[in-house]
């Protein structure tokens, strides 16, 4: 692929910051977030097998809590990560859990259109730098009437948020972003229809949001 097909590019130190951190990364935000996880993957049937794409799956803190039915494809950019994921994955696989790896570009899906019924977006949206290609591109690879469970940080809309908007020129480069209103993503992909959005954690900063493919 070229770089232009590879937008996260644009932000290298982004890639090299996740290999260096993908050995601590468990021990930061595994307990304080486990609930918050689990309660958004509850949104997953439980009743019928499907195929579910697991777009930024990290290290894989989702696939314990992950319904064992359901056929998965896990993504992520960063290959220290991923394979953190894949350790992690084998551990389930005697307890049924069905996983294909793919090294690839949560903004540039390696996939064709409409391949999923549902797409899982934990803590990917707000991270990589072109949040609207991330979703746009989740919806792109989604059936028609297919879910997007999303799990993320993001500002309220109007909000000033001072202290978050100044950590964010630093934080966005190595980590995270912290200015990521989901109201102004979502603007750019109609076809997604807004089934729920609660807030999960840190006083409706982290927000678990259900979305609909027409």
């Amino acid at each position: 692929m070229t770089k232009r097909n590879l937008p996260y590019r644009e932000n290298p130190m982004l890639r090299w910051s996740y290999s260096l951190i993908a050995p601590l990364y468990d021990l930061a935000i595994s307990r304080p977030l486990q609930a918050a996880r689990s309660r958004s993957l509850r949104s997953l049937p439980a009743d019928t097998a499907e195929k579910v794409l697991l777009s930024g799956i990290g290290t894989g803190l989702d696939l314990p809590l992950l319904p064992k039915l359901h056929h998965y494809t896990a993504l992520d950019f960063n290959a220290a990560m991923l394979a953190r994921a894949k350790l992690r994955g084998a551990k389930l696989l005697y307890e049924g859990l069905q996983v294909d790896w793919v090294l690839g570009d949560s903004m540039a899906l390696p996939f064709a259109d409409a391949q999923f019924d549902h797409v899982v977006l934990h803590l990917i949206v707000a991270v990589v730098p072109q949040p609207a290609q991330c979703l746009r591109e989740a919806a792109r690879v989604l059936k028609p009437g297919g879910m997007i469970v999303l799990f993320d940080k993001f500002l309220k809309p109007n909000r000033l948020a001072l202290l978050r908007r100044a950590f964010n020129p630093l934080s966005r480069r190595i980590a995270t972003r912290m200015d990521v209103v989901f109201e102004d993503v979502l603007r750019e992909v109609p076809s997604l229809q807004v089934v729920s959005d609660v807030p999960l954690l840190a006083g409706g900063w982290f927000r678990g949001i259900v979305l609909r493919k027409a």
